[in-house]
């Protein structure tokens, strides 16, 4: 099973930023693709950005032009970065980590185990 621990979140306000950072330990031979995903209070689990080891970048609409992410397939870790916080982006934050070159989980954020997630809340 694979372990991940999510840093970085808190309270900042609108127009700020913030970098959360993700490192996966455990039961990983080798990874294909590493997200981060987030849960608003009521809504569903949603992508916000995710990295193939190929070098593939997928972002959510929302985020497009204000998040970065990145990541270091050796040593399982991944980062993102946030800019220009809106009240939106209030949610739990999470990573996880797809090692299936062959499937999609990591763009549907379809993962059996999460970590706890990171907090982020943005005040308007």
């Amino acid at each position: 099973q694979v372990q991940l621990v999510e840093s970085g979140g808190g309270l900042v306000q609108a127009g700020g930023s913030l970098r959360l950072s993700c490192a996966a330990s455990g039961s990983i031979s080798s990874i294909h693709a590493m997200g981060w995903y987030r849960q608003a209070a009521g809504k569903q689990r949603e992508l916000v950005a995710a990295l193939t080891s190929g070098g593939r970048t997928v972002y959510g609409e929302s985020v497009q032009g204000r998040f970065t992410i990145s990541g270091d397939f050796a040593k399982n870790t991944v980062a993102l970065q946030m800019n220009s916080l809106n009240p939106e982006d209030t949610a739990v934050y999470y990573c996880n980590v797809d090692p299936d070159p062959y499937g999609s989980s990591w763009l549907f954020g379809y993962f059996e185990h999460w970590g706890q997630g990171t907090v982020v809340t943005v005040s308007s």
